[in-house]
């Protein structure tokens, strides 16, 4: 049996970009009951050279994972962008966040924006101002967290934590039945082979 440290799971969601990364620290008690611990937004500088701004977006990283120790990681998954500059940054600021996780041996899983907003405001077309107030009303906060970037860091750990045990649910299901599929498999073989 789980204690009641055990089963509060904290999550770092991270809203990726070069110039502006998002994130956020949520927990889910025991009791299911989510709760904002913390976020805001690693900006770096844009007169600085790209291995700069990389560097400092790992070390951020590496601040918030030593810092918070999160159980799991959330980000957004992008699938396109409109600039193919924009998009090479974002890929490499992924690269390094990922890294970063990768080193401290977090779980990460990946969330396209329309899935976060499915969850969050019950449709893939809400638009930023949905999401946030969602957020809001969600986690019981005074006023929505800002800007767009963080608030889509609240919203990635928000969908993360609400849908990862159902997932982990149906995985260990999945697995169970492969396993019980291979066992009578393997039985099969076996009264074949006496025959």
């Amino acid at each position: 049996m789980l204690n009641g440290a055990e089963q509060t799971v904290t999550v770092l969601s991270i809203d990726p970009g070069l110039d502006r990364t998002g994130w956020a620290i949520l927990t889910r008690n025991a009791r299911s009951v989510l709760s904002l611990v913390a976020c805001g937004l690693i900006h770096t500088d844009s007169t600085q050279a790209l291995p700069q701004r990389l560097e400092y977006i790992f070390h951020e990283m590496q601040y918030l994972l030593h810092t918070y120790q999160p159980h799991q990681i959330a980000m957004e998954q992008n699938f396109f962008l409109k600039r193919a500059t924009t998009m090479a940054n974002t890929v490499m600021t992924r690269g390094v966040i990922i890294l970063a996780c990768e080193l401290e041996k977090k779980p990460i899983t990946f969330y396209p924006p329309k899935r976060v907003k499915m969850m969050i405001c019950g449709t893939g077309t809400a638009d930023k101002k949905q999401v946030q107030r969602m957020v809001q009303l969600t986690l019981n906060l005074n006023k929505a967290p800002s800007p767009d970037d963080t608030a889509d860091a609240v919203a990635i750990g928000i969908c993360h934590l609400k849908t990862a045990p159902l997932t982990r649910q149906i995985n260990v299901k999945a697995a169970f039945l492969e396993k019980l599929k291979a066992a009578k498999e393997t039985q099969l073989k076996k009264i074949t082979a006496r025959k």
